[in-house]
């Protein structure tokens, strides 16, 4: 799971202290013109979601069962392996069949729900129930799950990137320590990579933006950056980080071995969710990647010895070092939902009740998206896991803002980039001043 999103207006919405009230005027109502839920009759909710291995599924009905057990009169009716655009397409059609609670794995996606309305406030709710979400979700975490002001989502665990190396391969070419900042990584890549022919025997890193994991999103979240300012205009041409970036990444390809000899190399990958990832095959000692890979490094068998440690930053951002990229899973309730207290109840605890968040966790192997689950000592976590639960608690951690349109504004940058590290593009200043106007444009177009 790995993914991200945004967007700007905030409602004003009344509160009120009594259930029944904002049943009706929050939450919605029923066939018989109240929601049934809220005065303790039974009330059967649909949830939504996108996991479909077992051990997801399992991990989702355990937590279901365990909340049925505390709301006897609350039934819930789970579907798997919905994506975005079924759950979006239902919740737009409305009607009996449309789901309660619906969760997604693209946070990339909040600003149109929350701007849309398809997925209700829940401000409102979190008010009404003494839940103040700063105190409960990470910084970022909460970030990526509203849209200016709109609390349409709250986090359902997340994902954090971190540097995955070789050890052995370390070993063999004299490095004793994972790299801390970039200067540094790249002396390592280098000293790693052992030529073959026209292409390589082992790969320090594959810096390419079309290899696993190594997006512009992704390698940004080390500089911290901004991409929009606070005129809501895009700023990629005037925050000096993306510049920096790029400049960075492109000088990387070129001490590697330059951009086609790595797009050759590239090829000869297997898939990334497999046993023939190229870490895992040995044919790149170091990778940026999310905390879901360990797990599936032990899945897989993979003989090699492994390490994981926060990836560098910019040197310029040495005091920084412990930081990462942030994205995950969103859940909201449904603006056509008839069981808005229900649903409510349902979303209230699988995103805050502490056990449910660790044990959701701890089965999947993701990051906790509360401030109390990342501290329980019921979390299970190796050294390896650890670095990611770091990374996630670091204050110095970012993510990738929400936008009306979606990630758009991450695609116009990462073409833009493409062409940058093929030598297709070299002026860097006129090129993200033309970005910043395409995304500007589409924003607009979407408003």
């Amino acid at each position: 799971m790995s993914q991200t999103r945004t967007h700007r207006l905030a409602a004003a919405v009344a509160l009120s202290a009594s259930v029944a009230l904002l049943a009706t005027a929050c939450t919605g109502t029923d066939s018989t013109g109240t929601d049934q839920s809220a005065n303790g009759k039974d009330v059967t909710i649909t949830f939504w979601h996108g996991w479909s291995q077992d051990n997801e599924t399992k991990a989702i009905d355990a937590n279901i069962a365990a909340f049925e057990q505390l709301h006897p009169n609350i039934h819930v009716k789970v579907v798997a392996n919905i994506s975005d655009d079924k759950s979006e397409q239902a919740l737009r059609a409305g009607g009996p069949n449309a789901p309660d609670v619906v969760s997604s794995f693209t946070t990339d996606n909040v600003g149109k729900f929350c701007d849309s309305k398809i997925w209700v406030d829940l401000n409102p709710l979190l008010k009404q129930d003494g839940i103040d979400p700063t105190a409960t979700f990470p910084a970022q975490m909460l970030k990526y799950s509203q849209f200016e002001g709109d609390q349409c989502s709250l986090p359902l665990l997340g994902d954090a990137y971190g540097l995955y190396y070789n050890k052995k391969a370390f070993a063999a070419a004299g490095i004793t320590a994972p790299p801390r900042t970039l200067s540094e990584f790249d002396a390592d890549a280098v000293k790693l990579t052992i030529p073959s022919g026209d292409s390589y025997q082992q790969l320090g890193f594959m810096p390419d933006y079309h290899g696993y994991e190594s997006a512009p999103a992704h390698y940004l979240g080390q500089w911290g950056t901004s991409y929009f300012g606070p005129d809501g205009k895009a700023n990629l041409a005037t925050d000096p980080t993306v510049a920096d970036m790029l400049g960075w990444q492109r000088g990387l390809v070129n001490k590697l071995g330059g951009y086609d000899k790595l797009e050759k190399f590239r090829t000869t990958f297997g898939d990334e969710y497999s046993a023939k990832n190229p870490f895992e095959t040995g044919q790149v000692a170091m990778a940026i990647d999310g905390e879901w890979r360990t797990q599936s490094i032990a899945d897989d068998n993979a003989s090699l010895d492994w390490a994981t440690a926060p990836f560098p930053v910019p040197d310029a951002q040495a005091a920084t070092y412990g930081r990462g990229y942030l994205t995950g899973t969103i859940i909201g309730i449904a603006r056509t939902s008839q069981k808005q207290a229900a649903a409510w109840q349902l979303v209230k605890y699988l995103t805050t009740d502490t056990d449910a968040v660790v044990n959701f966790a701890n089965a999947i192997h993701n990051v906790p998206s509360t401030i109390a689950a990342l501290n329980s000592p019921k979390l299970t976590s190796d050294p390896n896991f650890k670095t990611f639960l770091d990374v996630a608690r670091n204050p110095n951690s970012s993510t990738t803002p929400a936008s009306i349109n979606g990630g758009a504004y991450q695609v116009s940058l990462q073409n833009f980039a493409y062409d940058v590290e093929s030598g297709k593009q070299t002026d860097l200043a006129g090129g993200l001043a033309a970005t910043d106007k395409e995304i500007d444009a589409a924003v607009a177009q979407a408003k």
